[in-house]
């Protein structure tokens, strides 16, 4: 198969889907590959690189898209590339459709067949090609908030750590799941309160086993989230329900209890976020205030260290595209039911229930879909 690999053009984007060595071993499959000139430059990967591991260096994304029968992205297809997307071709990316209707337009009407990262599931219900980035989304949201906190970034002016003789800061940590995991080994470690909330005690009972008494573990329905969030310093949101809009946790009259020059980092702005007060934020102009909180909304948090990010993702991603690309996506697919949960939009047919419940669409089995 003859796959494409554009540059990434979201602002502040400088993830690139394919590695030199995934190029490499697509190649060694037989497949054809299509990098975009200086694609993979902003995370540490060159040209020569590239060509080296047997890829083809394409000058536009124009004649990636025109040729190429797989796209493969990291974020979501912007307008300019929704518009080239052909009938038939397969998108294998990041998507977030719940909390983009435009997008989701956009795809149904371009008759592609569109597999997203996100969804894709394992045995145990774990969403594995979305983990690497909720991982590194998680480290970065402690990290992010702590540089927020300080005083010339309008935060309150404290130490997350701590000082000698003086209480490290506060840390509530919405979910725990991979971000909400990865956000607690950071701030553990960092020396902070840290309370997880969860609704589920057996993944508290987890955490605790990891961390011990380094965290509060808090299960939802025994907890007053308005106390909870009013003494916060730093919030991490990282609540997800697979494939839909993240759910409005946290409302405006709690942001109002919060003290001044505290700091929220929405890690679920990407799902739509689970603070009613937050709007997606991008790396170069990442925060604003709403009644004297900061948020942190970036809406791509792991484009920030890209050849990490880039790194990690591949290692998750590649081994389904290797599947994609040998055998087909109606044979791919049909043969792993955890691949199959990938698939969001197929030839204009929306195959993921809850962004067909969200935008009001028909929802047409995934399994059906591919063999109509």
């Amino acid at each position: 198969m003859k796959i494409g690999v554009p540059k990434e053009i979201k602002p502040q984007e400088n993830r690139i889907g394919l590695t030199p060595d995934s190029v490499k071993t697509l190649v060694s499959e037989g497949h054809e590959v299509l990098v975009e000139n200086n694609g993979g430059y902003e995370a540490g990967f060159e040209n020569n690189q590239y060509l080296k591991a047997g890829a083809k260096i394409a000058n536009n994304a124009a004649d990636i898209f025109n040729d190429a029968e797989i796209i493969v992205k990291v974020k979501e297809p912007q307008k300019v590339e929704v518009d080239m997307i052909r009938e038939n071709q397969i998108i294998y990316t990041y998507l977030h459709l719940a909390a983009a209707k435009e997008l989701t337009e956009g795809l149904i009407k371009s008759k592609s067949i569109n597999i997203a990262y996100e969804t894709v599931t394992d045995d145990n219900g774990r969403l594995p090609l979305l983990a690497p980035m909720s991982a590194v989304a998680g480290r970065m949201s402690v990290q992010a908030g702590a540089h927020c906190l300080e005083k010339n970034q309008r935060g309150r002016g404290l130490l997350l750590g701590g000082a000698p003789g003086v209480t490290g800061g506060t840390v509530v940590i919405l979910g725990g799941g991979v971000v909400g995991e990865n956000a607690a080994v950071i701030a553990t470690g960092m020396q902070a309160k840290v309370h997880i909330i969860d609704k589920s005690e057996a993944r508290l009972n987890q955490l605790v086993e990891m961390f011990g008494d380094k965290i509060i573990p808090e299960q939802s329905d025994n907890t007053d989230l308005n106390i909870l969030v009013s003494e916060a310093d730093l919030l991490v949101g990282g609540v997800l329900i697979p494939g839909a809009e993240a759910p409005k946790l946290v409302t405006k009259d709690m942001i109002k209890l919060m003290k001044r020059g505290s700091v929220i980092v929405d890690v679920a702005i990407d799902q739509g976020g689970c603070v009613e007060t937050s709007k997606p934020t991008t790396h170069s102009n990442p925060t604003y205030i709403v009644d004297n909180v900061v948020h942190y909304c970036v809406a791509n948090m792991p484009g920030g260290v890209p050849r990490t990010s880039t790194l990690a993702l591949n290692n998750a991603t590649l081994p389904f595209l290797v599947k994609l690309a040998n055998k087909g996506y109606q044979k791919a697919l049909s043969e792993d039911k955890n691949f199959l949960s990938g698939l969001n939009v197929h030839k204009g047919q929306v195959t993921y229930k809850a962004v067909a419940e969200v935008f009001g669409h028909d929802f047409v089995e995934p399994e059906k879909a591919i063999f109509n």
